[in-house]
């Protein structure tokens, strides 16, 4: 037995890495759908906001929210694929050491 494969998990697992770094950045597109509506919607009322001359925190806190929240969403997901990674790798394990105990020789 070989060792177990992993790549398509890796791959997925480097993907998410990333979009966190991305997110991070203040980049908008690993964000979902739903939250790039609300970024739009966030700027369009800030910048309307402050064509008036008004203060824009409300909208500015809505942005900063947002990117916290895409942070917990994909540092879930990094977590979960880095557990199913784990649970490959320790079923391979176990498949190996019970073939090799199950011999004679």
């Amino acid at each position: 037995m070989g060792k177990p494969d992993t790549r398509s998990i890796d791959r997925e697992i480097s993907k998410t890495t990333r979009k966190l770094e991305a997110v991070r950045r203040g980049e908008t597109w690993p964000l979902n759908s739903s939250e790039r509506r609300t970024v739009i919607g966030a700027l369009a009322g800030g910048s309307y906001r402050v064509l008036r001359g008004k203060s824009a925190a409300r909208q500015e806190n809505r942005l900063e929210s947002l990117s916290e929240q895409a942070i917990t969403r994909l540092t879930a997901e990094l977590t979960a694929l880095h557990t199913e990674r784990q649970r490959i790798v320790r079923e391979h394990a176990t498949a190996k050491a019970a073939k090799k105990s199950s011999s004679w020789w």
